[in-house]
């Protein structure tokens, strides 16, 4: 199993590629406690989403608070490997984008 860490950065190389140009901020846990870890600016769009090591992974306080907050104006939920490719093509749609392929180049 990945650290969450590890898993961040590997989706955050994944999420610039599926959408060129945009930009990815990772948020502070010490300034607002439960904010979702990134959110994505991409054209007149914008998604957040809350990182885990895996789909049991428990929530902190105020992490739920924050996603169906932030859902309600836009898009956010959690993300962890188990669900990763649901997610990203639920991103496609959010972001009004051309499928990308989520199949790995041999």
């Amino acid at each position: 199993m990945k650290l969450e860490s590890k898993f961040q950065s590997e989706l955050i190389k994944e999420l610039e590629e599926m959408f060129k140009g945009c930009v990815i901020l990772k948020n502070d846990e010490q300034y607002t406690q439960g904010f979702p870890d990134l959110l994505i600016l991409y054209k007149k769009y914008w998604a957040a989403l809350e990182c885990k090591r895996y789909e049991g992974a428990s929530y902190r306080p105020n992490q739920e608070y924050y996603l169906e907050l932030l859902g309600n104006m836009s898009y956010a939920t959690c993300i962890y490997p188990e669900n990763k490719e649901v997610i990203l093509n639920e991103l496609q749609n959010a972001f009004n984008v051309k499928k990308y392929s989520l199949i790995s180049k041999c």
